[in-house]
């Protein structure tokens, strides 16, 4: 299934100006099998939501893109955007009370290197991302955003490489063009909020740039892995490298 995790829609995005209908009418055009409603620190009513897929006859889940001290995260599982989800640690506890998932989502907007030329930039921009305090309690990175650039999204790649944590895709979508672009991958069926939580938590999921190269030019991004258990137990190895990596260094 190729569901897109990262998405806006007007009024309650204030700057997306795609309405809701507009949203799930394309991404069934581009061919998705589901969309992850994430508006800026607010929560959709669960019957909107589930009368807005039947309508469409399409998979609509909902989570909130909280704009917290560490940078933006998506949260599955709290039903509503409650005060103090600013803050990292407060998010990760409602999200863990609610049984949730939550993953960061264009980290490049925080950490990216001031000189995109020099590796020694790059370095020292891998380096902060590895310090933010969100990227040890996440179960996921948005490795591919459908409104960032390839060195964008190429950052984006190298931190999620470097903390061995499994990747998403999302359009990030504000607008009619920004749909179809990027999406996650998950080889065992979704359908269900739950579904979704269960699936990213093991990892089991991949972004996919859906331009074929105009979002990333890594080719293992341009389509669905041939067997995405075998990337998972890659990824699991570079996770336990770098937990390890971190031991060594107290």
């Amino acid at each position: 299934m190729l569901i897109d995790l990262h998405t806006h829609t007007y009024p309650l995005s204030w700057d997306s100006k795609l309405s809701a209908d507009e949203l799930v009418d394309r991404s069934k055009q581009a061919g998705l099998d589901g969309i992850v409603l994430s508006e800026h620190d607010w929560a959709w009513n669960p019957d909107e939501v589930a009368a807005l897929g039947q309508r469409h006859d399409f998979l609509v889940l909902h989570g909130i893109e909280v704009n917290t001290d560490d940078g933006h995260i998506i949260v599955i599982g709290p039903r509503r955007y409650t005060y103090g989800m600013h803050h990292t640690k407060e998010l990760a506890r409602l999200v863990e009370e609610a049984d949730g998932v939550m993953w960061a989502t264009h980290p490049y907007r925080r950490h990216h290197p001031w000189d995109w030329e020099s590796e020694d930039h790059w370095q020292d921009a891998l380096a902060r991302g590895a310090r933010n305090e969100a990227y040890g309690v996440v179960a996921a990175l948005e490795v591919i955003n459908g409104r960032g650039s390839k060195r964008e999204n190429l950052y984006s790649h190298r931190i999620t490489e470097r903390l061995g944590l499994p990747g998403t895709g999302g359009t990030d979508s504000h607008e009619l063009a920004d749909i179809g672009k990027t999406a996650t991958y998950f080889d065992r069926p979704i359908a269900t909020g739950a579904d979704l939580v269960t699936e990213i938590r093991a990892g089991r999921c991949w972004p996919v740039d859906l331009t074929s190269g105009g979002l990333i030019e890594d080719v293992r991004y341009h389509a669905a892995p041939a067997n995405l258990e075998t990337e998972r137990l890659k990824q699991v190895a570079r996770r336990a490298e770098y937990l390890a990596s971190l031991k060594q260094q107290v």
